[in-house]
């Protein structure tokens, strides 16, 4: 009996030597996910830090030189970001080298190809080959952070929008606060373009409400892919991010949290509805089409002969307000002078120090600090070389978020639209720095990897050794 006791005890002792051995393995999916939540805090830290006054317009503050910039800085935010940027570098570095140790598949060579050949002909070539060549240890760290997040899988995800979900509720609920302790730090009173008159626009800690309305939609996005367990605490932070989205006041980020939200309607739960609702032989589908097309009637016959439509918006034009709107806000110069410096630079463009403060005060534009669209701000910056680059990735990006809809439960279909429609105003995919307002692209990048990850088998196990069967006499 003692035999076959030892016998049978052999195999279970070397199990749990086994398991003790995996526990004290050190944990391989690394520390990618703390590096958003540290994006927010430098942005936060910064606009804390620097005694803003909103009660001047944004425009007057654009306005200041770079020596002014400078000067007013705090100089603990330098050090901040110089331990942000290392840590960067060791966390992506860690990320990428323990993938590739373990042998592990890269979820889509075509993702982490486009994107470096997006940096190669936007940053490097820029660099070293521009009118205006300069070669900087900034360039560097969008390119160790957009490889990291392209070898993300679907673990890797769900930790991410976890720690940006929570950090982000954190920033609102500071930001808001400081609505009661120093509210010229993030309301801009001289705001007079919003649907309320009289109503303060909201900056938050962010560098401005276009920043902040663009983020909180996709912080929304998130909590919608990815809720709280707990029921209150998902709806005092919907009710956060909805008010903060209000009061932001951009339309732009009105508009791509509503195309956003139809996207992740469609895609988690509509797609039956919708085949059903469009059958002929439904139905229902005659009803509605016959409902349409009376509302739409009623809307044009009401626009023109009750309101007038051609007298108002003629009204509206006349104003200062329709005025700005007509020349986008002085974009359209803004975009004549980078279709100017791409025609006078056309393969590799001005140089990536194109809009900074110097080149501003030439133009005599204080407030461009970029294109205002992100295909002319590459012409001018990059050329045609960065131009081929951006359409290339930018296709790739296309095909990927659509082909991994149903695997992301629509994350990488809303945060796509949500790029591209900012893309028209605003740069987000500029590969020169770090921050919270590139994070939407890289969240991208990370819902894109995840959905092709998820579909790579995972590799085969090494055979272990079959241990050998004791037996026992009966």
């Amino acid at each position: 009996m003692n035999r076959a006791h030892d016998a049978t005890t052999v195999p279970a002792r070397k199990a749990r030597s086994a398991k003790k051995a995996d526990g004290w393995k050190p944990r391989r999916d690394g520390a990618l996910f703390l590096l958003f939540p540290l994006m927010l805090v430098l942005t936060g830290l910064e606009v804390l830090l620097s005694g803003r006054d909103l009660t001047q317009a944004f425009a007057m503050l654009e306005q200041e030189t770079q020596a002014l910039e400078l000067a007013t800085r705090h100089p603990v935010i330098a050090w901040i970001q110089r331990g942000i940027s290392l840590l960067l570098i060791a966390v992506c570095l860690e990320r990428i080298v323990s993938h590739f140790a373990q042998r592990k598949a890269v979820p889509s060579p075509l993702l982490t190809g486009s994107f470096l050949f997006y940096w190669l002909t936007t940053v490097a070539m820029t660099a070293v080959l521009a009118t205006n060549p300069k070669i900087s240890h900034e360039y560097v760290y969008p390119l160790l952070l957009g490889l990291a997040c392209s070898l993300a899988g679907p673990a890797d995800r769900d930790r991410i929008l976890g720690a940006v979900r929570n950090a982000f509720v954190v920033f609102l609920l500071a930001s808001v606060m400081l609505i009661f302790v120093n509210p010229i730090m993030v309301l801009d009173s001289s705001y007079t373009q919003g649907l309320i008159p009289g109503l303060p626009r909201f900056g938050g800690l962010t560098s401005h409400p276009v920043m902040m309305g663009m983020l909180t939609q996709a912080v929304l996005i998130i909590l919608w892919v990815r809720p709280f367990k707990r029921t209150w605490l998902n709806l005092f932070a919907w009710a956060l991010g909805l008010g903060v989205l209000f009061m932001a006041q951009s339309k732009t980020a009105w508009l791509c949290f509503l195309i956003s939200a139809c996207c992740l309607v469609v895609v988690r739960r509509g797609i039956d509805a919708v085949q059903h609702a469009g059958d002929p032989r439904s139905s229902s589908f005659g009803v509605g089409l016959l409902l349409l097309v009376i509302t739409g009637i009623v809307a044009v016959l009401a626009a023109f002969l009750v309101f007038d439509l051609p007298t108002v918006i003629a009204d509206f034009f006349n104003t200062s307000t329709g005025a700005q709107l007509a020349s986008l806000t002085g974009r359209d110069r803004i975009w004549v002078v980078a279709m100017e410096e791409w025609g006078r630079n056309p393969v590799f463009g001005y140089g990536l120090t194109i809009w900074d403060a110097d080149y501003r005060q030439a133009i005599q534009m204080p407030n461009a600090t970029h294109a205002h669209n992100q295909m002319l701000d590459t012409l001018s910056r990059s050329g045609t070389v960065g131009a081929i680059g951006l359409v290339v990735y930018a296709v790739v990006l296309t095909g990927m978020a659509f082909r991994y809809a149903r695997a992301t439960g629509g994350l990488s279909l809303a945060l796509f639209i949500s790029t591209a429609l900012l893309s028209i105003s605003e740069v987000p995919l500029l590969l020169v720095d770090y921050g919270s307002h590139v994070m939407t692209h890289f969240l991208l990048i990370v819902a894109v990897a995840s959905g092709a990850a998820a579909r790579v088998p995972a590799p085969r196990a090494a055979p272990t050794p079959i241990e050998p069967t004791l037996r026992t006499a009966a």
